[in-house]
């Protein structure tokens, strides 16, 4: 199921083993993304219900640039099959995966950060406590 509005669009569909909802929103020069876990599936209401409710509370991935669209005059026949195919159940786009792998790699570095600063202060405390403790030994002489 995909449902568009302005410049975002919602693909609901099942990855083992919840079914999941990736919000697109781009607004010419932006484009971000939001994974949004359902559980069961979710009907269009409960759908509709949850943005309407959430939608100031979801984190959409740092913006990336957007290529604009060229808009061109297109042949009705053509229009119809575009959007047949956008309306089946195709999955996620690939720019909203490579959004959602750009913020995860970011995710991982920052972590990867914080858990290095963690572990080089515990390093000099245990440094600075056998200093201590040899000084203590040194004075007890």
């Amino acid at each position: 199921m995909s449902r568009s509005s302005g410049g975002s669009s919602l693909t609901v569909l099942f990855e083992e083993p919840f079914w999941i909802g990736i919000l697109e929103r781009s607004d010419g020069k932006r484009y971000g993304v939001c994974k949004i876990v359902f559980g069961a599936e979710p009907t269009d209401g409960e759908v509709f219900e949850f943005l309407l409710k959430n939608y100031n509370r979801l984190k959409f991935s740092r913006p990336v640039k957007a290529e604009p669209i060229e808009e061109r005059r297109i042949n009705p026949k053509r229009m119809q099959r575009i959007i047949k195919k956008k309306t089946e159940n195709t999955g996620v786009g690939t720019k909203a995966q490579q959004a959602l792998a750009l913020e995860r790699e970011q995710n991982k570095l920052e972590r990867k950060t914080k858990s290095r600063e963690v572990k080089e202060a515990e390093k000099a405390l245990r440094f600075e406590q056998k200093q201590q403790k040899k000084k203590e030994k040194k004075k007890g002489h």
